[in-house]
């Protein structure tokens, strides 16, 4: 068959995703030469994580294009979150099609998901997540294809800037990331929804139309589903443009900005923080460097995971490293804190003059002791 520009264009971006993730160095040697050529049942595998709709089973029909051309498999994993009525049919539907298509292994997951005070959506994705990582993991599968296009890109944009702020909130969705050992990427980030559909049209692909994506969406629906019907349209109205696009655009600019203050301050922060187990009674410690807390009376069990951070080393850096070492670092002990409370463990850096501690998340606190400053639980500040 003739490819239409879109398929061509979605083609080229899933062969240049999967060289992003170094899958063009793994093909066999054949698939270079011109011809056809069987799959290997034992060649490197590649799953989309596919639900069914517009995005992910175009996403599945072009990466079996383009992972048959390259002698890699293509499979793909379903998860149903059993959170919508008829759920299971959905997902047996979607699994009927990726079949159809040729794909393989099409891999069937349930998510258990449970809110505890981050709300039903973030829930539901961490959910999802952590069984496409098993799936991963257990397939030996080299990469997760996710569907997300340049729409959700503008969408993942807005949300950002509503919820926080800065060059993050504005720098979207890594084409490549990992999570929990799984290597995840996103071919479609240039490709627009419209351009999706019209490969499903191509391509004669059924799918599944999600209900929260309906016009007149009431605010009890997902933010993102609001966003996309509510907002973007007004937006759009009012500027006059193709306000997605620019969005998306600018999201690439700014995540290139986000790439280099990470580095930066990974690279800071593996001088200047040291995690700590901090022990139940007092123990000799340092107070010029961050280093491993000195056990004390192993009698007493009480303890808590914290940090130790060094003023000296990060005090001379500009504030847009000091305050992304403190935050990765926070995020690293598992706690979550606010833009404020991050800014007021900065002052304790450089404008110091013997306030007191900051409370965190989780019953933890950051308390400043000469050229040190200490994150950890409350019942382990009797050690300071």
């Amino acid at each position: 068959m003739a490819y239409s520009a879109r398929l061509r264009k979605a083609v080229g971006a899933v062969r240049a995703t999967l060289s992003a993730v170094e899958l063009c160095d793994v093909q066999a040697p054949e698939f270079a030469q011109h011809g056809d050529h069987a799959v290997a049942a034992d060649a490197p595998l590649v799953l989309v994580a596919c639900s069914g709709g517009r995005d992910s089973m175009a996403l599945a029909a072009v990466s079996h294009i383009v992972c048959t051309s390259m002698g890699v498999r293509c499979g793909a994993v379903i998860v149903d979150h059993g959170l919508q009525a008829g759920s299971e049919q959905v997902a047996s539907e979607a699994a009927d099609r990726c079949h159809a298509l040729g794909l393989g292994p099409v891999i069937m997951r349930n998510a258990t998901v449970q809110a505890r005070g981050e709300g039903l959506e973030a829930a539901a994705r961490q959910a999802r997540y952590d069984e496409l990582c098993a799936a991963a993991h257990e397939s030996g599968a080299i990469a997760v294809l996710l569907a997300h296009t340049m729409d959700d890109q503008a969408e993942t944009v807005l949300i950002g800037l509503l919820r926080s702020r800065g060059v993050d909130a504005l720098a979207g969705m890594p084409q490549v990331f990992t999570r929990s050992g799984a290597t995840f990427a996103r071919p479609l980030l240039t490709l627009t929804r419209a351009e999706t559909t019209g490969i499903c049209e191509d391509l004669g692909v059924e799918y599944w139309d999600d209900p929260t994506n309906g016009d007149a969406l009431p605010n009890d629906y997902p933010l993102r589903s609001r966003v996309r019907h509510d907002l973007l349209p007004a937006i759009e109205r009012f500027a006059g443009f193709n306000v997605t696009r620019h969005f998306a655009e600018s999201a690439r600019l700014a995540r290139m900005d986000k790439e280099y203050l990470d580095q930066r301050s990974d690279e800071v922060m593996g001088e200047a923080v040291a995690a700590v187990d901090w022990p139940a009674s007092s123990a000799a410690v340092s107070t010029d460097a961050p280093r491993a807390c000195v056990a004390g009376d192993t009698n007493d069990s009480s303890h808590g995971i914290g940090l130790m951070i060094s003023v000296k080393r990060i005090a001379r850096e500009p504030e847009a490293i000091r305050l992304r070492v403190i935050a990765h670092a926070l995020s690293q002990a598992g706690v979550n804190a606010s833009a404020a409370q991050i800014a007021a463990i900065d002052r304790l850096v450089v404008d110091w003059h013997g306030q007191g501690g900051v409370s965190l998340p989780r019953g933890y606190s950051a308390n400043r002791k000469k050229h040190v400053i200490r994150v950890c639980q409350d019942g382990a500040h009797a050690n300071r």
